[in-house]
């Protein structure tokens, strides 16, 4: 897939923004705070209905505005396809394919495959829990309409169930409504746990070469799925939690406090790594998933590389820039010069200044 535009109102520090960018390498300089990272937001709210730096849309619409509007055409197997969202403060984004609207954001993720790279993703290792759930979440959505649809029902379902233990703990008589809510946690849950699992396999054949190469053959990388529960054991660990939920009013099993443990020659890397043991792995993670998009979509995905290279040292840059390829690849930097002098090609280069971008 090639992104070919990019058109935004109101987004960020934009006003208005109109681009048009290389199949090949897209390079954005300039100095911080000045709107880079914004285009990179842009093309991967576009591309998953989610920005990576916050969760309310408000955040993402120009100071003063109500709302914000965000277009990209782009080209997946010689078919087109034109994608709008608009973000409205106070209400659901509105979201298009092609100008028919689209109900749900599933119907949408998955039409392309976006990496997205930044420094905060180098902590991935030693971050908490949350932050690989939600690498597993970003990447098997676009992966996996099934699992898409399972986390959505899932995450609604947690959310009634934990607000129903509140109402319980005031008042019991609607203890029977709790047996409804812990089937469909069990039963969409079981799935999730059962894709996640099959998700790490996969990724565990793809990672070991690749940190294997990284480390000149000194290090053996692996991942182990760290389950909350069992799928087998689910419904009797949520029954058997009850009581427990109930004084605590939350859900304590379930796939939304599963963990990625990530191991070096079985040394766990979050608690035993160093620092650049733990960025080897995060790097890893990202050129697997590059492999893996490729593997089991039979495409390339966007990488959107944010101000990455400059936390890297020289041997990881180059295992990082060697990956892209084909790849359209967009990367933002304060500097163009370490590019120029490596050889590193690019295919387009476009200086950001306040808001303002100019194809250089």
């Amino acid at each position: 897939m090639v992104i070919n535009s990019l058109s935004l109102q109101n987004f960020r520090n934009y006003g208005t923004l109109d681009l048009a960018f290389s199949p090949g390498t897209n390079l954005f300089y300039g100095d911080n705070a000045q709107g880079k990272t914004n285009i990179l937001e842009a093309v991967y709210v576009l591309g998953t209905t989610k920005s990576h730096r916050t969760s309310r849309d408000r955040e993402m619409i120009r100071f003063g505005e109500d709302q914000a509007h965000l277009r990209m055409n782009m080209v997946k197997n010689e078919i087109a396809y034109r994608v709008d969202i608009q973000l409205r403060k106070g209400r659901a984004k509105g979201i298009a394919v092609n100008m028919a609207p689209v109900r749900k954001a599933a119907d949408l993720i998955g039409l392309g495959h976006y990496i997205f790279f930044s420094p905060q993703d180098l902590s991935i290792i030693r971050d908490a829990p949350a932050e690989r759930r939600r690498f597993m979440d970003m990447e098997l959505c676009q992966l996996d309409p099934v699992y898409t649809s399972a986390l959505t029902s899932y995450n609604k379902v947690l959310d009634q169930r934990n607000k129903l233990l509140k109402t319980l703990a005031e008042d019991p008589r609607d203890m029977a409504t709790l047996d409804v809510w812990d089937e469909q946690l069990v039963r969409y849950g079981n799935l999730i746990i059962r894709l996640r699992g099959k998700f790490v396999e996969k990724l565990n054949e793809i990672i070991a070469p690749i940190h294997g190469k990284l480390s000149s053959g000194k290090e053996h990388l692996s991942i182990t799925y760290e389950k909350n529960v069992e799928p087998d054991a689910f419904a009797s660990a949520v029954a058997n939690g009850r009581r427990r939920d109930l004084y605590l009013c939350s859900t304590m099993n379930g796939p939304h406090k599963d963990d990625l443990v990530f191991l070096s020659d079985d040394v766990d890397l979050r608690h035993f790594g160093s620092q650049g043991q733990q960025r080897s792995a995060a790097l890893s993670l990202k050129l697997a998933e590059i492999e893996l998009v490729r593997q089991k979509a039979g495409d390339s995905p966007v990488l959107l590389l944010d101000d990455v290279l400059s936390e890297l040292d020289g041997s990881r840059q180059h295992a990082l820039l060697e990956s892209i390829g084909d790849i359209q690849t967009f990367i933002t930097c304060t500097g163009i010069e370490e590019y120029e002098k490596s050889g590193f090609h690019i295919d387009r280069r476009f200086h950001v200044s306040a808001g303002h971008v100019e194809i250089v």
